[in-house]
């Protein structure tokens, strides 16, 4: 009788080893993980690449060990829509890294909340308010000002016959072009040593998110924080929130001591009718955290996308000229094409597409995260897995795309393939729940900037010796970016 015991207790093992067994065989498939660090040693600079050549082994819905981070990969678009469309709620968390914990950030930013009552109010607030056509359409006078003085700057580079640095410029430009449409104000001029701080605070918030943190792949580490990485983000996250509170804390007093004064056409202006309103049950602190992702996330894969665009066109001079013939064609002499000529520019559309399906500026898009089990085509995803939609991938995917690696704007002019999470061969903004709110803003400032450096000047590259190597070249981070700068020659077309 004393051996009973012993053998209820080895049958509920063995009962619980073959479950197990059987859990791990319904797991998608995916190399197999070391011991303590899983697969990260296989990860390499690039990790969306890599991801890409073992979904080419494992199939389009793979999963990895990061430490102990469990994680699918999804490299098809028959699985970004399983995962973003038909089973949208149950992965529409997020994966919440250490540096975004800063200022308390996840817990009240719209990109972090859980898809509850506060998300939902303020993704009206952004689809009916901030991000409307009209309010896009009240705004544009803002960037079209700050489109003339990056005609200026690099005029002025032509004059002097100076390259100019496109991601430098495309930075500032953009820089100027979310806070003009933000607060009606100039962040940071060119060639300026004077107002560098606030281009260093966006700078630190989008370096330090993007910094590789063991923390986040082995949470019992976070408590020590040991490379510094929630302490380096609570100050540069601190300095900005400070900034917009600053803004916003003017405009407050400004309206109250000038009731009757005009009212400013930029996204203030609607957070004060908001707050004023309170017809949300949203803090002031709701609407700064935000402000604060547009400028961050808008900021850097605008100016990432600028660039390749810019990259692109002049290693495919028949491409540019292509498109300097519509722009001539709809702008005529015109310095700054209008935003509401955007519709008569099909090619620069195409040019747009085409870029985000082979540079898309976030390869991995946000992660999300599984609130619950899943199953999904036959395989168990469970609750708390985080899940990366390869979109750089399904870019280029031979049996999606003809000619996948060249860059052919010809190829979306006679389809009808978009890029605002409709159509899942083409995600650069996201899909679903979770599609970057955004995205009405960074079409109009992408487009916008590009139209000018085309329409005005001719490019030629400064060093053109490594320029292919250049080109191919690429720096993992939250966008990725050209692993050298592109640097190019302006002149005024003759």
């Amino acid at each position: 009788m004393a051996s009973f015991p012993l053998l209820v207790a080895l049958f509920f093992i063995a009962v619980s080893c073959f479950l197990s067994f059987r859990r791990r065989r319904s797991l998608p498939p995916g190399p197999f993980p070391l011991p303590i660090v899983g697969n990260m040693l296989q990860l390499g600079s690039n990790p969306h690449q890599t991801f890409a050549k073992l979904s080419k082994r494992y199939g389009p819905l793979m999963s990895i060990h990061l430490g102990s981070l469990y994680t699918v990969i999804v490299s098809s678009p028959e699985m970004a829509k399983e995962i973003l469309h038909r089973h949208g709620q149950v992965f529409s968390g997020r994966t919440i890294a250490q540096a975004v914990e800063a200022c308390g950030h996840d817990k009240i930013s719209m990109g972090f909340l859980p898809v509850a009552s506060e998300w939902r109010d303020m993704r009206k607030i952004c689809k009916e308010q901030m991000f409307s056509n009209q309010s896009m359409e009240a705004s544009q006078g803002l960037r079209r000002l700050k489109l003339l003085q990056l005609l200026d700057f690099v005029r002025k580079c032509s004059d002097e016959g100076r390259a100019v640095n496109i991601r430098e410029a495309a930075f500032i430009t953009t820089l100027n072009l979310m806070s003009a449409t933000l607060f009606s104000l100039q962040a940071t001029e060119f060639d300026s040593r004077a107002t560098m701080e606030f281009k260093e605070i966006i700078e630190g918030v989008a370096t330090i998110i993007g910094v590789p943190n063991f923390a986040d792949y082995f949470p019992f580490l976070r408590p020590f924080d040991p490379q510094g990485v929630k302490r380096k983000a609570d100050v540069f996250f601190g300095k900005l929130l400070a900034k917009i509170e600053g803004y916003l804390n003017e405009r407050i007093e400004f309206r109250k001591a000038n009731p009757n004064a005009p009212k400013k056409d930029d996204f203030l202006e609607t957070v004060f009718d908001i707050i004023e309103a309170n017809d949300y049950n949203l803090k002031t602190d709701h609407f700064t955290h935000l402000m604060l992702d547009l400028f961050v996330g808008g900021t850097d894969t605008n100016t990432t996308s600028i660039e390749w665009i810019m990259s692109e066109l002049v290693m495919n001079p028949d491409k540019m000229k292509k498109l300097k013939a519509e722009l001539k064609s709809v702008a005529g002499e015109k310095k700054i094409v209008e935003e509401s000529e955007m519709g008569n520019l099909p090619y620069l559309l195409a040019v747009f597409k085409e870029v985000m399906r082979i540079h898309p500026p976030g390869p991995l898009l946000l992660p999300r995260r599984a609130e619950s089990d899943q199953m999904v085509k036959g395989y168990m995803i469970p609750e708390g897995t985080q899940i990366l939609i390869n979109v750089w991938a399904i870019g280029r995917d031979p049996s999606i795309w003809k000619n996948p690696e060249s860059f052919e704007p010809e190829r979306f002019m006679d389809q009808k393939i978009d890029f605002k999470g409709q159509d899942y061969e083409l995600l650069p903004f996201g899909a679903g729940r979770r599609v970057c709110p955004g995205m009405p803003l960074a079409n109009r400032i992408i487009h916008m900037t590009v139209a000018t450096l085309v329409h005005n000047f001719d490019w030629k590259l400064e060093d053109d010796s490594t320029a292919e190597a250049d080109h191919a070249g690429e720096l993992f981070g939250v966008a990725v970016r050209r692993a050298v700068q592109l640097r190019v020659i302006p002149m005024v077309k003759s």
